[in-house]
Formats: C-alpha cells, structure tokens, sequence
C-alpha cells in the first residue's frame, strides 16, 4: 500500500497550502477539564461481547452476507442510539476481478449530523473516515485492526460528540446565532466499503467506494444559497478529511503525511500528549502514538487508502494509519484477539477530543442536565 506521492498530488499539496480557507488560528484547544470529561468506551468495546465491536469483527467481504451484517449493526446503532443523526446509503457498482464480468455491489455509509437551521450545502462538516469491508483472501479474514477497530472507534466518537453538539446547536439558536460560513459546523461519518483489493492493488482493483462516492459528490452540485454560496459540491463542504486504518495494535507510530494538514495533526499529536500528562490514557507506548511533529517521518511518504480519490478532489486529508504496518496486516491473525485494547480506547479518546476541539467546544457540563459551565 506505500507509494510514492505522485508529482502531480505533490504539487497540488504545495497550492491547497497557500490557499486553505481553514485558517490555523481559528482553532481553541479544550481545557484539562473537558478533557478530563471525555468518556473510554470501556467494555463497548470489547471484542468479545462489546456492542460496538464485537458484531463487525467478522468477515465483511462486499457481497457477502458477512457485508449486510456489518451495514445492519451500523444502520441500528445510529436509529437506536443517535436518531437525530441522518442516514444516507450512497451505492454503485463494479466488475471485479473475481465477479467473471458481473457487476457487485458496493455501499457507502453517509451518518451526518449538521445545524438545524441549515439548508442543504450550507454546513462545512469535519469528515471522519474508515472502511468496513474486509479482504477476500485469506479466506476468514477479519480485519480487526483493517478496519473493524477504527470503525467501532468512530461510532463511540459519534455517541460521545452528539450531546455536545445538541447543546450547542440550542444555545446557537437560543442567542440567534448561526447562519453562517464559519459558525455552520456539522460532523459526518463515512463508513466506505470496498477499499480492499481482490487480487492484487491496482488502481482499478482497490477504492471501489471511495472512488463511487467522491465522483459522485464531486458532480452533485449543491443548491444555490440566497445567503451564501461557498460550498458548490459535497466535497467543498468537507473541512478535514481524517481517514482512521490499521488501528488497534500496541504501541503504534503516525507520520504526519501532508504539510497542508500538519497544523492538524499537531493539534492531534498535542491532544494526545495532554492527555497522557493528565493520566487519562490507559497505554504506555516507548513513544508517543503521533510523533512526527516536525514532519520528518512522513513528508515522503504515500500510502494508497481511500483518502485518494479525495484529495484529487480537492480535499484537505489528515492520514491516521501507522507506518510500519502492524505486524497482523493481511494475516489471519488480524483479529479480535490480537487487538491492544487499551490502545484501542486510547484511540477512541483522542479522536473524541479532537472532534470536539474541531467543533470548537468551549464549555463543558459535568452531567447531563447540570447547567454549571467551565470556560476553557
């Protein structure tokens, strides 16, 4: 999956840099205090029996029934947990190498969760990414670090975030602010099927959904606003693109892969650092999960995922995927088992900060209904 940048994305790297309309100096970390707020999932998690995870950790080859499994957990837990989240299935088709010239299905998972008040197009949606279906070969294999783990860390970051943003989509409507272009923020979850190759990674034979999905979106214009106009397709809406893969083994190592959003994975990299010093994470890796704050690492370096279609498109991508791989990748042994589960709900924490901290969460309530507020 490592390749070479190609020139053409490098320099298209090089422009996105000079022109980002999501200035560095917007962004406010949360307090020790909203950090200290942030929940683990706990056993939710657990691969055995945990709602979250265990359901998934089962082949999900696309066309399989082991596929429409996956799709049913993910399609019940946001009506049964998060009703206020809207569903979209996004779905296309492609000849394959092992279809014999038919046509499989693909299906992309859309969960988004945007201001009331806004108009379709009008919301800039921080985008968190990762695919749910598992290889063909070897035949069995889950795919719990690629990418069952991140999927399930996904759906605890949804459950974490959207109390928060209820309460302040109602303070905004409250004070009547709102309405525009900085203050409109949305999150949305993209759980993309097919990412995996079926015989051997090419470009026509890897990113069946990604590539759907971001030709489809870029060739969907939004409506025309009487307010504003800023966002002319569903990718222009994306304001980060984060991409979670291979995630869940012990003491992984993140490079820092694009400069355009090396800002980002600072402030990544910091969360999970502050974290550490308030002993609000359960690992103990020799270095740090994010590393590479001085891009050294991954400057260089290209790894073939579905951020891919994307970023031709435009798209700012921050790419969580460790380098090296784990040493389950592709292997049988990529399961529930071999998972680290303290890094496991690590992960889970941090990107639940990170969304809240994107989302410029500044106050935070003990409990549910306690109106005492702390400022960060």
């Amino acid at each position: 999956m490592f390749f070479p940048l190609p020139p053409s994305l490098s320099v298209f790297s090089a422009l996105l840099l000079l022109q980002s309309p999501f200035p560095v100096n917007a962004y406010k970390p949360l307090s020790d205090s909203f950090l200290q707020a942030i929940p683990s999932p706990g056993d939710a998690i657990d691969p055995l029996n945990g709602p979250l995870l265990a359901p998934i950790l089962i082949p999900r080859v696309p066309g399989t029934p082991g596929q429409t499994t996956a799709q049913r957990h993910f399609i019940n837990f946001f009506q049964s947990e998060l009703p206020n989240w809207s569903i979209q299935w996004q779905n296309s088709t492609a000849r394959t190498p092992i279809s014999g010239g038919a046509e499989l299905p693909f299906a992309n998972l859309i969960f988004k969760r945007e201001p009331p008040w806004v108009k379709p197009g009008q919301a800039n949606l921080l985008t968190l990414v990762a695919h749910y279906d598992s290889k063909y070969q070897p035949e069995g294999f889950i795919g719990a670090t690629d990418s069952a783990a991140p999927c399930a860390m996904l759906l605890h970051v949804a459950k974490v975030v959207d109390g928060y943003v209820q309460r302040m989509y109602d303070e905004m409507q409250e004070l009547g602010e709102g309405g525009s272009v900085k203050m409109d923020m949305g999150i949305q979850i993209l759980l993309l099927d097919g990412e995996e190759a079926f015989e051997k990674w090419t470009d026509e034979d890897s990113l069946y959904g990604s590539r759907a999905l971001a030709q489809q979106w870029s060739l969907s214009p939004n409506p025309p606003s009487a307010k504003f106009y800023r966002y002319r397709t569903p990718l222009s809406q994306i304001s980060l693109f984060l991409l979670l893969d291979l995630l869940g083994a012990a003491a992984p190592s993140v490079p820092s892969y694009f400069p355009t959003t090396h800002w980002a994975y600072q402030h990544l990299s910091t969360i999970e650092s502050r974290m550490r010093a308030l002993q609000l994470l359960e690992s103990s890796p020799p270095t740090p999960f994010l590393p590479d704050v001085n891009v050294t690492t991954g400057e260089h370096m290209a790894v073939s995922d579905d951020h891919l279609p994307f970023i031709r498109g435009g798209v700012e991508v921050l790419h969580v995927i460790p380098h090296p791989f784990p040493k389950v990748w592709h292997k049988i042994t990529d399961d529930g088992e071999h998972l680290d589960m303290r890094t496991v709900r690590d992960w889970s924490k941090i990107f639940a900060a990170f969304a809240l901290e994107w989302l410029d969460m500044m106050e935070v309530w003990d409990e549910p209904g306690d109106n005492t507020e702390e400022v960060a």
